[in-house]
């Protein structure tokens, strides 16, 4: 179960936002190789060891390493994700996101931070149609997060290990 907050500066991302649309213009004059290395997402959680069921707060940090703005295009209107054990918020039931290009706008030296919650359970769908919640094995466990890019562009990924007791 994801829970991202929100308030009146978070945009629907999950990212504080506000809008400086001379960035957002320069950003799209660094070019995209650029701005592909100026990126950095690191991952984290709010402990190291978990109890069955106990939620597990994600943070996910994105940074612009450049002293000016940059555009960073992304392969589907989601501007982060978070997976794990690879199993895309932890559910294998299909996503609807579309699959239109978008793109993360970074003002210069800009870090964006968004939290999630996983409730410490992988939600499964089986043949019939039918979902179930089955509670993540004891254990570790790796915690990822990522910015979706083109096919064939660097990935920009980083994940972290809890265990769950």
């Amino acid at each position: 179960m994801v829970d991202r907050r929100h308030d009146s500066q978070t945009d629907r991302t999950g990212f504080d936002e506000t809008k400086n649309y001379l960035s957002n213009a320069l950003g799209r004059v660094v070019p995209r190789s650029v701005a592909r290395r100026a990126i950095a997402v690191a991952v984290s959680t709010d402990a190291a060891e978990y109890a069955p069921d106990e939620p597990v707060e994600i943070t996910v940090t994105i940074r612009n390493r450049l002293p000016v703005p940059i555009e960073v295009p992304t392969s589907t209107r989601r501007s982060w994700g978070w997976a794990v054990d690879g199993v895309l918020e932890a559910t294998d039931e299909r996503l609807y996101v579309r699959p239109e290009e978008s793109a993360l706008s970074l003002r210069a030296g800009e870090t964006k931070r968004a939290t999630a919650t996983w409730n410490g359970r992988f939600r499964r769908t089986d043949g019939d149609g039918l979902d179930r919640s089955v509670r993540a094995d004891p254990g570790e466990h790796t915690i990822s997060a990522f910015v979706p890019v083109p096919d064939g562009d660097e990935r920009y990924e980083a994940a972290t290990q809890i265990r769950i007791r």
